[in-house]
């Protein structure tokens, strides 16, 4: 959880912040009632703050003393004001602050947490700035900074497609139109031969042309179009629109691949993806190892508890298993059964690492029946880990297999691994 520094002296707004705050499960608030309580939980050194949540008047800093206190500490900042200045917002945005919140009912406090968990989601996203204009080009970076987007830049089409291939997972491009040796036309078409709109957002940027280059820009190709010059509020709006569409097809095609049961992918996403990992394993030559998992005596459970016990067993088991398997693939092969594919581990690690995880995933399995007694405590699994890349995925899943069986014929409980 990130921890937020909130300096609020108002108890009533100070109630509604705890009561809105305290349902995040990415933000940790540390609060002060005014500008000498925030600074001696600063200097404490006892937190390191992601971001700051403050108002703009304080009994002991009327004039907003707090909010130069915080920029200057290079710590994202979100004002709150009673009242609307237009004057004040437009020289606290050009400050540097993030947000500038109008305490106006629960829904602004709300939004100012939909802000900060902008702002832990935006360290991921990746953002690609294409102008040939050095002051335009560090404007736009520097306001996608604020917001903890990190920013590549490039001077013209030609640079950017560079900057691209070696960097594939950038997320946004915003391009200027003008730009030499290739325009911002240009740089679309050729984008989109090999990007789809639901994979990279492209933003045109353009102080020049009439009404139709906005039209333009999205016939080419473009997802969005601003017109300079903008405001921050409108900039950062449409950026978080636009990746908030990203975000939500990657959370769609994220569950297609998902078993419905387990929330583990599943066996078809594991030979697509696994395939890839594979193959780039085999070519770059470094070591790749294949486990398969599958929970003892199923078969009993299910006949004497019944298939709900035996479904939420399952379940439990392949909520830990992505738990402690962490940055590795897993997927539920079939019924009590699971792949993991572990890249960069030979047979010895493979192994010691997935029985320690199998151990902990057999003590944390258990169910519970509707009256709240455990119904069944404690499973067991087997495991089956291989190392021998052969010629195909498939040949590794059947090595596997017989490492597996080995296990299960000596009683099961255990991990066994190459010969």
């Amino acid at each position: 959880m990130k921890k937020v520094l909130v300096v609020e002296d108002s108890v009533m707004v100070m109630k509604v912040l705890t009561h809105v705050l305290s349902r995040s499960d990415q933000v940790l608030p540390v609060y002060a009632k005014s500008f000498s309580e925030a600074k001696a939980r600063v200097e404490s050194g006892e937190h390191e703050f992601f971001a700051a949540l403050v108002d703009l008047s304080l009994p002991d800093a009327p004039d907003g003393e707090v909010v130069d206190y915080t920029l200057g500490l290079d710590i994202p900042t979100i004002v709150l004001t009673g009242s609307f200045d237009e004057k004040r917002r437009a020289d606290l945005l050009n400050k540097g602050i993030v947000d500038y919140v109008t305490k106006e009912g629960r829904y602004s406090y709300q939004y100012a947490l939909g802000v900060l968990h902008r702002l832990i989601k935006n360290q991921r996203v990746k953002v690609l700035v294409v102008d040939d204009s050095s002051t335009a080009r560090k404007f736009v970076s520097q306001m996608l900074r604020l917001h903890l987007y990190p920013v590549f830049e490039a001077e013209d089409g030609v640079e950017a497609i560079k900057v691209l291939l070696a960097n594939p997972d950038i997320k946004i491009l915003i391009t200027d139109y003008h730009m030499p040796r290739m325009d911002g036309f240009e740089l679309v078409k050729n984008i989109r031969v090999k990007y789809e709109k639901s994979d990279l957002i492209i933003v045109g940027l353009s102080s020049e042309g009439d009404g139709t280059l906005s039209a333009k820009f999205i016939k080419h190709g473009a997802n969005d179009f601003l017109r300079k010059p903008f405001n921050h509020e409108e900039f950062h709006c449409r950026i978080t629109h636009n990746v908030e569409y990203l975000e939500m097809i990657e959370k769609l095609r994220d569950a297609v691949n998902r078993d419905d049961l387990t929330g583990c992918y599943s066996r078809k996403y594991f030979f697509q993806h696994g395939g890839e990992l594979y193959r780039n394993a085999v070519a770059a030559n470094v070591p790749i190892s294949l486990a398969i998992l599958n929970l003892d005596d199923f078969r009993k459970i299910n006949e004497r508890y019944g298939n709900d016990v035996g479904n939420d067993i399952i379940c439990q088991v392949a909520t830990n298993l992505r738990r402690v398997f962490g940055r590795f693939l897993v997927a539920r092969a079939d019924g009590e059964e699971f792949y993991a594919l572990l890249s960069g581990l030979p047979n010895d690690k493979a192994c010691a690492f997935v029985d320690r995880a199998r151990q902990v995933v057999s003590a944390d399995s258990h169910s519970i029946d509707s009256t709240g007694d455990a119904a069944f405590a404690g499973v067991s699994l087997s495991a089956g880990v291989t190392s021998v890349t052969g010629e195909s995925l498939d040949l590794m899943i059947a090595r596997a297999g017989d490492c597996l069986q080995r296990a299960k014929d000596v009683g099961g409980d255990m991990t066994m691994g190459d010969d």
